[in-house]
C-alpha cells in the first residue's frame, strides 16, 4: 500500500483487513467501495483534543451569531388567547 489515502473494494478490504487497520493506525484514511461507489471510510480515531477544539470553535461561532441577531420579543398571552378557537 502506498502512502496517503486509499480506495479499495469491499471484497479486497475483506481480504486485507489487518493491513487496512495498520494503515489507519499510521494516520491514513481508507475509502471502501461497493460496485465502484464509496460506502464506508476507515481511518484513525480523532483525538479528544481535536474534538474539544472543534466544539470550542463551534461554540464561539454560535455565540458570535447570537450576538449579531436581534432578539424577538413576544408579549405575554392569556390562557384563553392560547386556546382561542374560532
Amino acid at each position: 500500500m502506498a502512502d496517503g489515502d486509499l480506495t479499495i473494494s469491499a471484497a479486497e478490504a475483506n481480504r486485507q483487513f489487518s493491513k487496512l487497520l495498520r494503515a489507519a493506525r499510521e494516520g491514513r484514511r481508507v475509502t471502501i467501495t461497493s460496485h465502484g461507489e464509496p460506502v464506508a471510510e476507515l481511518g484513525p480515531v480523532r483525538s479528544d483534543a481535536a474534538r474539544i477544539e472543534r466544539r470550542r470553535a463551534a461554540h464561539q461561532a454560535l455565540m458570535k451569531h447570537l450576538e449579531a441577531v436581534e432578539p424577538v420579543t413576544i408579549q405575554p398571552w392569556t390562557r384563553d388567547e392560547l386556546y382561542d378557537r374560532d
